[in-house]
């Protein structure tokens, strides 16, 4: 994975209730097997076996200014 910390992503994952479930927001920690993502909701980490997809995405313009 070539994500880096501060970078804003979106990733989708399989939560605990084996629901589809997005984390949008920035980077705090990425390794091998698993990502932390700061979103509006606070910190989630999602392991890299409950990923489906990820993308980086563009500063929200609220953020811009």
């Amino acid at each position: 994975m070539s994500w880096q910390v501060g970078q804003r992503v979106v990733v989708r994952y399989w939560d605990t209730d084996g629901r589809r479930t997005d984390a949008l927001g920035h980077l705090t920690d990425v390794a091998a097997d698993h990502v932390n993502v700061e979103t509006k909701r606070g910190n989630v980490r999602v392991e890299a076996a409950t990923m489906i997809t990820g993308k980086l995405v563009p500063e929200s313009p609220w953020h811009l200014a």
